[in-house]
């Protein structure tokens, strides 16, 4: 069965940087498209960032700049590189996989949307302190 497992979550100062891993199995990682998504307490759950199986790419407005989305196709692992780490960052972020996936360039108006995806992780958590 396809799993996602997300690693890299912990705390850190603003301004800081963590990299957020996703390991994926049960399925061929490359004709998979990914994501991360994000949920603050209180808040509605939303797309961080999405790639994929051509390479293109998308990123939600309040990160774009300071987040990079990338995978490493050999290990079936995403990766999310956070740089500029803000508090309202703070979020469980989730890694997603849509499988299989024959969106091609297409993706990138569908990454950002939690329905585009078939498959979750359970979460990592990123706690970015003032």
């Amino acid at each position: 069965q396809v799993q996602l497992v997300e690693s890299g979550g912990g705390s850190v100062q603003a301004g800081g940087s963590l990299r957020l891993s996703c390991a994926a199995s049960g399925y061929t990682y490359t004709m998979g498209c990914m994501g991360w998504f994000r949920q603050a307490p209180g808040k509605e759950r939303e797309g961080v960032a999405g790639i994929g199986n051509d390479g293109s790419t998308s990123y939600g407005d309040s990160v774009k700049g300071r987040f990079t989305i990338s995978q490493d196709n050999a290990k079936s692992t995403l990766y999310l590189l956070m740089n500029s780490l803000k508090p309202e960052d703070t979020a469980l972020y989730y890694c997603a996989a849509r499988a299989p996936c024959f969106y091609g360039s297409s993706w990138s108006s569908r990454g950002l949307f939690q329905t585009s995806y078939n498959y979750w992780g359970q979460g990592t958590q990123v706690t970015v302190s003032s």
